[in-house]
């Protein structure tokens, strides 16, 4: 499957309006109307900056657990760390939805004590990789809220123990990949042609996984792909 960048989808699109080459160079089609420059909406009006504890992709320390075994998130309780995760930004959040999705904590209400939450648990089962090259796995989730949205999370231990939301994002996950010291986020557009592919990296100086690139990835043939379950009509 091919990713396109942004830039190189816009790069053809502005080629198109330019007219063709070939070897024996530019050939001008006609008159393609005038080019005008962006025209910039609501110029005026900017947000509110966040409030304190309100950007999701800080890092946070997650009040209420104990130091984690080890010097990884292998051996911790994932859905323990999730629990306090989620409650936390609850109730800092306020019912704002910056944070969490406020149906969060309701959704979180179907899991039980089993280990692995039980069989309406909407806690996904975690997932431990290495993504800050140190060699420690840290741990990667997500809670899903009504079966299209879902809260994704990644979480790592300090060097004192404590565990600590790294990345946090909300989205229609049509995919998440790891590679090495990458994750990939991978969600639909308003064009079934493409997806959305967010790659974030760990950034040692802030202490999370920042948004490294932004990319389109092209989808197979409408027609080839049939619905999945959510909606979209990209294969897995």
């Amino acid at each position: 499957m091919h990713r396109a960048p942004v830039v190189m989808v816009l790069a053809a699109a502005l080629a198109a309006t330019a007219g063709c080459a070939d070897v024996e160079g530019l050939h001008s089609q006609g008159d393609l109307g005038t080019v005008h420059a962006p025209k910039t909406l609501w110029k005026d009006i900017r947000p509110a900056p966040p409030g304190p504890g309100q950007q999701p992709g800080t890092a946070a320390v997650v009040p209420g657990l104990p130091k984690a075994p080890g010097p990884s998130m292998r051996g911790v309780d994932a859905l323990a760390v999730v629990r306090a995760d989620i409650t936390a930004a609850t109730a800092q959040d306020g019912g704002t939805g910056r944070l969490v999705d406020p149906r969060a904590v309701q959704r979180l209400a179907l899991c039980t004590q089993a280990v692995d939450g039980g069989p309406d648990c909407p806690v996904r089962p975690g997932v431990l990789h290495d993504l800050t090259g140190n060699g420690r796995e840290e741990l990667i989730t997500a809670l899903d809220i009504d079966g299209r949205l879902s809260e994704l999370r990644v979480y790592t231990v300090r060097d004192d123990g404590s565990i600590t939301r790294v990345l946090s994002r909300r989205a229609v996950l049509e995919g998440v990949e790891v590679a090495a010291e990458h994750l990939a986020v991978r969600e639909p557009t308003s064009n079934p042609k493409y997806v959305a592919v967010s790659d974030y990296e760990w950034d040692p100086r802030a202490g999370v996984m920042n948004l490294s690139q932004l990319t389109l990835d092209e989808c197979p043939a409408v027609t080839d792909v049939p619905l999945s379950g959510d909606g979209s009509r990209c294969a897995r």
